[in-house]
Parts: structure tokens; C-alpha cells; sequence
């Protein structure tokens, strides 16, 4: 039975979702903005959010959680550049636009960016 399974997932196997989800984390930071399909930038949204709550606390424990998740380059930039800019802010860190459906396959996509 599915009761009380409400995660977002990308299709595949755990690891494989790790992989992906890692992935985009980290070139998200890196790049600020990325389009990719909806459902994959919906689960960004919320793991990202989490990250960047992490990265405002600036403490030893929540630097070694941010780095069991993204490499220590994009770490870095999340603690030290894009953390302080939401210090004073509770959320919401991630605006998610939706933009035309692909042209191959017709799989909707989605912009997502730092506000």
C-alpha cells in the first residue's frame, strides 16, 4: 500500500535518485539557473531548500551534511556565497517556472533559479 508516501521521486532505482538529485544540486549552485523537466526540478526544489537552511547555520555538523550531498567546490560557494543572502529569509529561496513542453517527447519543463 502507498499510505503516507508523499515523496517526489525521479524513476530509477535509490542510488540512481541520489546520483541525480546530487547532480543537479551541484549545478545548480554552480550556475544559479537550470531548465530541466518538472518532476526532477520539483524534488531540486525541495532537497536544495533544505541545503541552503543547512548552509545558513555555518557550523561544522551541518557543513559535513551539506558535503555527504554535493562536492566540496559547490559547498563552498553554497556556504560561503549564496547562504548569506538569505539570512534574514525562512524560505523560499528557489522560484520554479514552467516553460513549453520539450520538443522530442513532449515531457514538460521547468526553469529553476534562486530568487
Amino acid at each position: 500500500m502507498k499510505h503516507l508516501k508523499k515523496n517526489k521521486v525521479v524513476s530509477g532505482k535509490r542510488s540512481y535518485q541520489k546520483q541525480v538529485q546530487s547532480s543537479l544540486i551541484a549545478s545548480l549552485i554552480m550556475r544559479d539557473k537550470i531548465v530541466t523537466n518538472l518532476s526532477r526540478a520539483k524534488v531540486l526544489r525541495s532537497a536544495a531548500e533544505k541545503l541552503i537552511t543547512q548552509a545558513k547555520k555555518n557550523n561544522l555538523a551541518s557543513r559535513r551534511l551539506i558535503l555527504k550531498v554535493v562536492p566540496p567546490k559547490e559547498a563552498d560557494k553554497l556556504i560561503t556565497v549564496i547562504a548569506p543572502r538569505y539570512r534574514e529569509k525562512k524560505g523560499g529561496y528557489l522560484r520554479l517556472s514552467r516553460l513549453k513542453n520539450r520538443f522530442g517527447d513532449n515531457a514538460p519543463q521547468a526553469v529553476i533559479e534562486f530568487t
